[in-house]
């Protein structure tokens, strides 16, 4: 009788532990998603000097909170498009300028507001799209960084299990090796996923160093994370995989404010995922690009510090100590 009250405890808390991760989860990936609604979206609307300026003024009028207004010139509409600071553009008497370089999730909402305020002044607008993009070019940039994501983690993974069959954690150089390797193997797979897609899309060598830049920062983030919290990291490396891409598929200001706070502000899918697009566009001068090369770089470094410092980390220390958690009494 006393063993099965202490199953049958365990039994509860493990339910208990499941409906907490469902719980989280929920919050963190569905929630993102269910609670999209625009903040501050920002868009701009041009007009040639004349009478149109007014019309211009009084569009950009309305909106409220859901809209940010731009009051521009045509030229300097198209700069700010470019630029991402805007994600489109409504340039009077009635055209719909939109971006294919721009998050596809920012694209949708912003040609829906402006086609609805272009036919407010009585007209059917046209639509013309700067930097097209295919669907392939619009899925690849979060796919990718997905995927290398995943990628990298199972290599870091299998390292550390297989340091854990063998009775012995892989060195210095192992972890690197596994490093540099992951990142040379998932770039060449990433570049196969890009021309099996869609062969027009760019392959050039600031794509493909963009793509190996953000496999080996998260292989150098996720072997440092490893060997520092053992099998442990993976309850953080794992979930992120859910989290982060549910997230970094939106722009910021489709996003709650608490969503946009805690995950948007630091996920690396996003660093990856925009700076990418703009290169598989046609744009390397965005500066999500240069931002992605900062981010991803300081990921690298600090995934490398950690992997590669010498000296083992206080968990494996302690692991090493106390082998399946026996304390060994002496006989007096």
């Amino acid at each position: 009788m006393s063993n099965r009250r202490p199953a049958g405890a365990f039994a509860l808390l493990a339910a208990v532990a499941g409906a907490l991760v469902a719980v989280v989860l929920g919050f963190l990936t569905f929630g993102a998603q269910a609670t999209v609604a625009p903040d501050g979206l920002p868009l701009a609307v041009a007009a040639p000097p004349g009478p149109l300026e007014a019309a211009a003024r009084g569009i950009a009028s309305h909106g409220g909170g859901q809209v940010s207004w731009r009051v521009t010139s045509p030229e300097e509409g198209r700069k700010l498009l470019a630029d991402k600071e805007v994600y489109g553009v409504l340039e009077l008497p009635s055209t719909v300028v939109v971006s294919g370089a721009v998050n596809p999730s920012g694209t949708q909402i912003a040609q829906q507001v402006l086609t609805g305020a272009a036919q407010a002044l009585g007209g059917t607008p046209k639509v013309e799209t700067l930097y097209p993009a295919s669907a392939a070019g619009r899925v690849a940039p979060l796919a990718l960084s997905a995927l290398a994501w995943v990628g990298c983690l199972a290599a870091g993974a299998v390292l550390i299990l297989a340091g854990r069959r063998i009775g012995r954690d892989a060195g210095a150089v192992a972890r690197f090796t596994q490093i540099v390797s992951a990142g040379v193997l998932v770039t060449g797979v990433l570049a196969g996923f890009l021309k099996l897609w869609d062969s027009a899309l760019p392959l050039g060598w600031d794509v493909l160093g963009f793509l190996f830049l953000s496999s080996t920062a998260f292989a150098a983030l996720q072997t440092g994370l490893l060997r520092l919290l053992g099998v442990r990291a993976m309850a953080i490396l794992g979930p992120l995989y859910l989290v982060a891409p549910a997230v970094a598929g939106q722009v910021p200001e489709l996003l709650n404010p608490a969503y946009r706070a805690v995950l948007w502000s630091w996920t690396p899918f996003r660093f990856a995922a925009e700076g990418l697009r703009s290169l598989l566009q046609g744009v390397p001068g965005a500066t999500d690009v240069t931002t992605g090369v900062w981010v991803l770089g300081g990921l690298l470094a600090a995934g490398l510090a950690l992997a590669l410092w010498p000296g083992r980390s206080a968990l494996q220390k302690a692991e090493a100590d106390t082998p399946d958690r026996v304390v060994q009494v002496g006989v007096h």
